[in-house]
């Protein structure tokens, strides 16, 4: 017992020794515990790097701003674990002599660990963060990607003019024909300024012939990271106008401009409202500048010929040389008049064909002289009508024609919308396209490679989605010409408040397409002669009321192959009259009398009821033998269960 209480006596009165007097004595006579507190300090610190990174690397993976101190924190951690490998390495080497230690290395060593553990320490102690990034307001895809932007003279002049501008006034006009690259000029603007990062924030709207002003106020909010807490258009642009004052310097560019504008009634300050906020628009009409009240003003010209060869024979994968093929292609570029439009879609066009290919190909544009129409399309609808001939180029006749009826079928939509891809190939199939195809995802997969064809020969562009796709104006443009004349008639009219008085019938038109028509049309008929009609799109406007449609309006179209309805109310009662009808595809509407009408339609392939009311779906619609897809959302009633499985 007492030897017991003297030792550990002795032990307390050496542990207060070893506290109080010099750390040196420490250094000596405690070198293990000293190892010990390093070894297990920075192996707590490697496991508590290796879980920051990966909180670092799932952040960057959904695209966040990484927090300086995070990354000063990585950084740090990264420095004290290289500087104290060596001393761990040293550690290992004195374990592996201890049976003849050299005292004067072990204490120099004892040293150095006792002086960087509390550094390792306090790394520890800093390294628990709540959060590792945040979400960053988005750049602007236009502005990230290539932009395709050619130095021309012109182009390299409107630009130089355009950021001199800049710095001196707050609204700039760039004007110029379709198709001459007014919006690809725009988009190197916004990447030339955002790379020097002149402006805090750059965003571009498009605007069209008729805009969507919610559409617009979404994607320019997305760039501010603004939710909006309004539903209405003037409470969003409110909310958008203070988020937007709160940026010192900012440049909106707002693209393909058709007529004077308020941009306060989306939500964009400028002038004296904002110093800060610099616009560029782009329109094709000169007038429009002097209307928006531009202080500067740039016309944007076509190529010169020694450019458009360059840019012709750099898309058509042409050799530099004098060669006979070249000849004659230099005849073709000529013919596209320096635009740079038309001058990439000819050049796609003909990549790869032989001379007699291009021989060809130039002699029908000597010989199409009455497709000049310089006030229609500014001349881009020879080349264009190229482009589309050239569609049949490896196909049989047939298979040439569905790829250009699935063409003209994109031009029945809205100017600048996207088109859903699933929507168009229903009514491509309705129409009848690619018959040869039996089942619904044989036609399905005919209709893509179509419109990849389509996308290849820069007829279509692509979106951002890849369940849309769009139509450049100018080539709806070329479209709608086509299609003004000869066996495929088509009309579209957009925000229609009359029903078109002509003086003509409508038995000349396979397909026409009515958007946006006002609840109170006036003189919306009971009956319309529509003997050659197959396709027929009518929608309500979109903030409105239902369209209310007579069921007779459908009687006498006898051989309509697809309808497409959105915001209609109609009742059905018309429908028997509807043989030939393969897809019918209705949003948001309100259909009576849906039970007992689809039965009468025995040809019907394609039936869509997106959040559309109705009374039921009957028993009846078994009887349809016809039927091949159906979609439905929101609807009254269950579907039989005999439809499903037959």
């Amino acid at each position: 017992m007492a030897e017991s209480v003297a030792s550990t006596a002795v032990e307390n009165v050496t542990n207060q020794a070893m506290t109080y007097a010099s750390p040196y004595l420490r250094y000596f006579f405690c070198y293990g515990e000293i190892v010990q507190d390093f070894t297990n300090q920075r192996n707590a610190l490697k496991l508590r790097k290796q879980r920051v990174d990966t909180r670092v690397d799932k952040a960057k993976k959904q695209i966040e701003v990484i927090y300086e101190d995070v990354e000063d924190w990585l950084r740090r951690a990264e420095q004290e674990l290289e500087e104290s490998q060596n001393l761990q390495d040293e550690t290992d080497r004195v374990k592996c002599f201890k049976w003849c230690p050299k005292w004067g290395w072990r204490y120099c060593l004892s040293k150095k660990l006792a002086e960087k553990t509390p550094i390792i320490s306090k790394l520890l102690e800093t390294s628990n963060f709540a959060q590792v990034g945040y979400s960053r307001s988005l750049q602007g895809i236009e502005f990230i990607t290539s932009t395709g932007f050619m130095d021309s003279k012109s182009s390299k002049s409107a630009l130089n003019q355009i950021m001199e501008a800049i710095n001196a006034v707050n609204m700039i006009g760039l004007h110029g024909m379709p198709g001459v690259g007014k919006t690809t000029l725009a988009k190197e603007v916004g990447k030339h300024v955002r790379e020097k990062k002149l402006f805090d924030k750059v965003v571009m709207c498009t605007m069209s012939q008729n805009p969507n002003i919610r559409t617009i106020q979404d994607k320019v909010a997305e760039m501010f990271g603004l939710n909006f807490q309004t539903n209405t258009e003037e409470g969003r642009a409110e909310e958008l106008f203070r988020s937007m004052q709160r940026v010192n310097k900012i440049l909106v560019i707002v693209d393909d401009l058709w007529e004077e504008f308020k941009l306060e009634s989306i939500g964009i300050p400028y002038g004296d409202e904002h110093k800060g906020c610099k616009i560029l628009l782009t329109t094709r009409h000169q007038q429009v500048c002097s209307k928006m009240r531009c202080q500067k003003e740039i016309q944007l010209g076509i190529l010169s010929k020694n450019e458009a060869w360059v840019l012709f024979r750099d898309k058509a994968g042409l050799e530099d040389d004098s060669s006979t093929l070249n000849d004659v292609a230099k005849e073709v570029a000529g013919e596209c008049k320096g635009l740079p439009l038309a001058i990439v879609t000819v050049a796609k066009a003909l990549k790869g064909e032989s001379l007699d290919g291009w021989r060809a190909a130039n002699q029908r544009f000597k010989d199409s002289r009455h497709l000049d129409n310089e006030e229609v399309l500014g001349g881009v609808l020879r080349p264009l009508k190229l482009s589309y001939e050239y569609l049949k180029k490896g196909n049989n006749q047939m298979t040439g024609n569905d790829i250009q009826m699935c063409f003209l079928l994109c031009s029945l939509f809205p100017e600048d919308t996207e088109i859903p891809l699933e929507l168009l190939i229903m009514c491509g199939i309705g129409v009848g396209l690619f018959p040869n195809a039996s089942s619904i995802e044989d036609k399905r997969n005919e209709i893509g490679v179509a419109l990849k064809k389509l996308q290849k020969s820069s007829l279509l562009l692509e979106t951002d989605g890849a369940e849309r796709i769009r139509m450049h104006d100018v080539v709806r443009d070329f479209a709608h010409w086509l299609t003004s004349i000869g066996e495929n008639r088509f009309m579209i009219k957009d925000k229609l408040k009359e029903w078109p008085d002509m003086v003509e019938s409508f038995e000349c038109y396979t397909a026409i397409a009515l958007w946006n028509c006002s609840i109170d049309i006036k003189n919306f008929p009971v009956k319309v002669e529509f003997s050659k009609l197959k396709t027929l799109f009518l929608q309500g406007d979109e903030w409105g009321d239902f369209l209310v449609v007579p069921s007779t309006f459908f009687e006498e179209m006898k051989v309509l192959q697809v309808l497409y309805l959105r915001y209609v109310r109609c009742l059905l009662k018309g429908f028997f009259s509807l043989p030939k009808l393969k897809t019918l595809w209705c949003e948001f509407c309100e259909l009576e009398n849906f039970s007992s009408s689809p039965t009468n339609m025995r040809s019907l392939e394609i039936l869509a009821l997106i959040w559309t009311e109705i009374d039921e779906i009957s028993e009846e619609l078994v009887k349809l033998s016809t039927l091949k897809y159906l979609r439905h959302s929101s609807v009254v009633g269950n579907i039989p269960p005999k439809l499903v499985s037959r």
